[in-house]
Parts: structure tokens; sequence; C-alpha cells
């Protein structure tokens, strides 16, 4: 694949949901774009926590931890509707884990059982996060539907995707770009 190719793709992206959202899984969400390629893409929602906790997890998957409450605080997020009973983690890059895909110098995903187990002993990554679940696209899918004014997309932040403020995210990605989601309407317009 030539240059000019590749850097149409997506990778490490923020995909920011518009306000004119259709589906209701992904209203008011940011999606951490990982890849993206003539086959499609994959990203993870990165601020739909779930009601369960990182302990819920470690309990389900007979991980021993030390600190009660530290994960009890800690949400596993809903990362798509894609492979719900899947847990993927977002975590810095550096340290490799079997199954670890590093998409930058910075940052990582993981699916093994042994980077929670590390996380519960306080050896695993500084900064992550546990979600169930992907967003997947066909190939062409996302691009049509940013044609269609459905996502906004900017360059990922680390910062922002470890942030644990969920509510704040899609409006700070969006500031990224110097967009106020407030001020955009809800109806598509086209001239």
């Amino acid at each position: 694949m030539n240059d000019s190719a590749r850097t149409s793709y997506l990778e490490n992206q923020f995909l920011i949901a518009m306000p004119r959202m259709l589906d209701p899984y992904f209203t008011n969400t940011v999606t951490y774009l990982w890849k993206h390629n003539e086959e499609g893409a994959l990203g993870i929602v990165i601020n739909k926590p779930l009601k369960a906790c990182i302990a819920d997890i470690f309990a389900e998957l007979d991980i021993v931890y030390p600190i009660e409450g530290f994960f009890r605080e800690r949400h596993v997020l809903a990362g798509g509707p894609v492979e719900r009973d899947k847990g993927f983690i977002i975590h810095d890059a550096g340290q490799q884990w079997e199954s670890s895909i590093e998409v930058t110098p910075e940052i990582a995903i993981c699916t093994s059982k042994t980077i929670l187990q590390d996380i519960a002993k306080g050896d695993g990554p500084e900064n992550y996060l546990v979600a169930l679940g992907c967003a997947g696209w066909d190939a062409g899918q996302l691009e049509r539907e940013i044609t269609e004014n459905t996502w906004l997309t900017t360059p990922a932040n680390a910062e922002l995707i470890f942030s644990d403020d969920y509510t704040a995210k899609a409006e700070a990605a969006a500031a990224l770009l110097g967009i106020d989601l407030q001020k955009i309407s809800p109806e598509a317009g086209h001239s």
C-alpha cells in the first residue's frame, strides 16, 4: 500500500458522535478508533460506564486483588455492541502482554487475562481502561457515516482516553477541534 492511501485511515483517532446520531447506543459517545484499513474499522467507546466495576470482572475471572475499595470505584465501560462478552483493555504502551497490539508508541490494546492479573497485583500499566465489547464497521461503512455527518473525527489524546470524567469526554474531544457540541443543531442541513 502506498503512503497516500495509508494516511487516509483514521487509526488513533476519536470518533465523536454528532448530536444527530440516530443509533441510541452511540448517542453522546466518544469512540477510540484503534484499527482502520480497507477491510473496515474497530474502536472502543471510552465514555459509557456500566454499573459493573473492575472488581466484578476480577471476581468473574477468579482474580485475587488486595485493594478492596479501589477496584470497586473503577468502572468497566460498554466498549461497543460487538463481542459484548469480550474484554478489551486500552493501556499505556511499553509493557507487552500476550495479546497486546501497539497502536502508537503511547497506547496499546489488549484482551489478555494476564494484564488483568497484573493490574490486580499492582504490576499492570499505570493508565488503563477496561471495556466489554467493541464497535466495528464494515469496509466503507465508517467513511460513509462520516460523509453523512454522523461523526466528527480528531486525533486521539491519551489523557482524554484515560480520564474517568466520562460525562465530559464528548465535549472535551470536540473542544480539541474548537467545537462546542451544545451549539451544533441536531438537524442536518444540506446546501
